[in-house]
């Protein structure tokens, strides 16, 4: 089986994707700052260092495929300009490290899949707007600005005669972290914490259906640029929040709206984020033949919960 290196194994996609990849047989290296040693024959670890642009050339040597996750949290702190730039050097450097590795180095990478974000898009005109597709060019705010150099910083791999595939991701639903998470905590309180006036359009996908589509870019020759991973049926804040309320709580539990002044003042201009309405299009990814399991966000939340 072929063998798949892995920058930014160790977040909560790439763990689960590792798992993914082990259990269909592939050979899994992930690519890590610290040593780390590994009980499974099929998994391994090498060193690289995006700030020194440094990496373990024999691991490389070694890899079929490049799977790039790599990238600071965008939610895991509030943001200042100096996060900003932690945000964006975090993916631009990994893509640049992978770039400048296959430029001077022998390999026999087949393929780059490289993670993105719908961030590209940036927000919905109104409640009528059609679905945003991989076409839409890149918003002219922080993110939409970091996922184009993102996007670019990538690129020249496809110069180097390498098949480059982009995955614009979702908001990620997990059991171990994430959204869902964040939006059960008031629920142990009987609140369902709805944002703002809970209209806004949330682009999600189930975890496990995007690692699948990770997976599917890898074994299909025939797709190459940008796809959306997102599910087919967006929903907006309040239903998704409510969804998961009656799943935990049943009929027990009150919804609470949540002031856009209110989150402002907790987590700063992140809240934009968290406020807007963003509807993304699945149509290439299932036009390129893949399935979803979880095409709902009732059969998301029935599963994780």
């Amino acid at each position: 089986m072929p063998t798949i290196l892995i920058g930014g194994g160790s977040g909560l996609i790439g763990r689960k994707l590792s798992t993914m990849l082990l259990e269909k047989g592939y050979d899994v290296i992930i690519l890590s700052r610290k040593t780390k040693t590994s009980s499974n024959p099929k998994l391994s670890y090498a060193l690289w260092n995006t700030d020194n642009q440094a990496m373990d050339i024999n691991a490389f040597a070694k890899s079929d495929y490049i799977i790039n996750l790599a990238g600071e949290g965008v939610a895991d702190k509030r943001w200042s300009k100096k996060r900003k730039k932690i945000i964006e050097e975090s993916r631009i450097k990994s893509c640049g490290l992978i770039v400048n590795t296959l430029r001077n180095n022998a390999n026999k990478i087949k393929a780059v899949i490289n993670a993105s974000a719908i961030g590209w898009y940036g927000k919905d005109e109104n409640n009528t707007s059609p679905a945003f597709t991989e076409d839409a060019p890149p918003a002219n705010d922080f993110f939409g600005e970091t996922c184009r150099k993102w996007e670019a910083a990538i690129d020249p791999v496809t110069a180097l005669g390498k098949r480059l595939v982009k995955i614009r991701v979702g908001m990620v639903l997990s059991k171990e972290a994430g959204a869902l998470q964040e939006f059960a905590k008031p629920l142990r309180f009987g609140f369902a914490a709805v944002l703002g006036n809970g209209k806004q359009i949330q682009s999600w996908i189930h975890i496990d259906d995007l690692c699948r589509i990770f997976i599917h870019a890898l074994e299909n020759e025939s797709l190459s640029g940008a796809y959306n991973a997102v599910a087919p049926g967006p929903v907006d804040n309040k239903t998704l929040v409510t969804t998961l309320a009656k799943k935990v709580k049943g009929s027990f539990y009150i919804p609470v709206y949540v002031p856009s002044f209110v989150l402002k003042l907790a987590v700063g201009e992140l809240s934009a984020e968290l406020l807007k309405s963003i509807t993304v299009s699945s149509t290439r990814i299932k036009d390129a033949g893949f399935q979803f399991i979880f095409p709902s966000a009732e059969a998301a939340v029935n599963d994780l919960v």
